[in-house]
């Protein structure tokens, strides 16, 4: 049968602007889905969700002690929408009634019963219990009926931070990704460490979970594998590496599921590496590595998708702030914490960040660009919020508005 050239180039130009151009290439590499999103996402320049802003709470400036934050370090929301606020510097959470009120300030400074030394996450565990993790201290309080009931757990055989509950009653933690030589015992090498921990509920490691890359040296190898991660209903964790192109999500049993790039704005080459300096087998001192950020939270939603607030470039020199934070020892952990942070906390507002929002399979979906600094995210039903930690010393309250 002879087909008319007249008839087929028509019908060719009815496909090409009908089919959806492709917006990743996907393959499987030792069985784990990989995929390489393209510039945009597939929504293109039309994001099909947006963000309206309902609050703000907290201001460096401001003269109320009850919203005078010292770090904030996390955010959390109970089912009757209270807000709370975890103040970190100042050992302590702060409730908020769904309006934004001022109700309740839970625990405060010290190494007893629901108090606090420089605790760095909060969250409900199935029981709606509120539960603060407290890295300093190695323990994680789990706090019932607004404070008057008081559990600590303290968590066994190596450091841990940031701990989250699971709905098996277990925690998800992350390991360290330090590994310094000590006398006569050399420094851990990557393939023999684990970004995560499942810690049980007597405080036990129970697994460990997630591959390193190894940049050849041992403080790159630490900065360079920082993560930052988020949990959902069915204890899959979702991760943003904060140097590295990689985002990342595993099932409960900490199984890699898939993984995801991404275009850049800028190279995630290692610009200069660390170095530690020993002597006798002793370390003596070291210094980080020159590398470029490019992500620093990551939350997902009730639909399975996953938002992470990534740098559309680099900070400029005025926008850099530096924190440091000082720790006294003491038994079982630290005793003391200061934090303090130097540079230009004045300035409120950047084009440096945006929001990525990748779908339940690891495909980018869009982006939705980012006002003010951010530091930490959460979502919460349709509710998503933001930290400014270190500059404005606020909470960013805003609604998910789907399109």
């Amino acid at each position: 049968m002879r087909t008319s050239v007249r008839a087929v180039i028509p019908a060719l130009l009815v496909l090409f602007l009908v089919a959806p151009l492709a917006a990743q290439k996907v393959e499987t590499i030792d069985g784990v889905r990989v995929v390489h999103n393209e510039k945009g996402g597939l929504w293109g320049k039309t994001p099909k969700v947006g963000l309206e802003l309902v609050r703000k709470i907290g201001d460096i400036d401001t003269e109320d002690e009850n919203v005078a934050f010292n770090y904030p370090a996390d955010v959390a929301m109970d089912k009757p929408g209270n807000i709370y606020i975890l103040d970190a510097a100042n050992a302590r959470v702060q409730k908020f009634g769904p309006d934004g009120k001022f109700l309740a300030t839970i625990g405060r400074k010290g190494q007893g019963p629901g108090e606090f030394i420089f605790p760095d996450t909060i969250g409900f565990d199935k029981d709606g219990n509120l539960v603060v993790a407290d890295s300093a201290q190695t323990r994680i309080h789990v706090i019932i009926d607004g404070g008057r009931d008081v559990r600590s757990i303290v968590v066994k055989e190596e450091l841990v931070r940031e701990a989250h509950p699971l709905d098996s009653g277990e925690y998800v933690a992350k390991g360290s990704t330090y590994s310094f030589p000590r006398p006569d015992q050399p420094a851990k090498k990557p393939d023999e460490m684990r970004l995560f921990r499942r810690i049980a509920a007597d405080g036990r490691t129970v697994g460990a979970f997630g591959l390193l890359t190894d940049f050849g040296e041992t403080m790159t190898n630490a900065v360079g594998n920082s993560t930052e991660f988020d949990v959902d209903g069915e204890d899959s964790l979702y991760v943003s590496f904060n140097a590295q192109n990689r985002i990342e999500k595993y099932g409960a049993d900490g199984r890699l599921l898939w993984r995801a790039d991404r275009p850049l704005n800028y190279g995630t080459e290692v610009k200069k590496k660390g170095k530690i300096e020993t002597s006798g087998g002793r370390m003596m001192g070291t210094s980080g590595p020159e590398m470029n950020s490019c992500s620093v939270g990551i939350a997902v939603d009730a639909k399975g998708r996953s938002w992470v607030v990534t740098y559309a470039r680099q900070l400029r020199k005025e926008e850099q702030v530096q924190t440091t934070m000082m720790m006294v020892g003491g038994r079982g952990g630290a005793s003391n914490v200061s934090v303090k942070t130097e540079g230009n906390t004045d300035l409120r507002t950047t084009d440096a960040y945006k929001l990525e929002i990748f779908g339940p399979d690891g495909a980018l979906l869009g982006e939705v660009p980012l006002t003010h600094f951010a530091d930490v995210i959460r979502i919460f039903g349709d509710r998503l919020f933001l930290i400014d930690r270190e500059r404005g010393v606020t909470v960013y309250q805003y609604r998910i508005v789907e399109k």
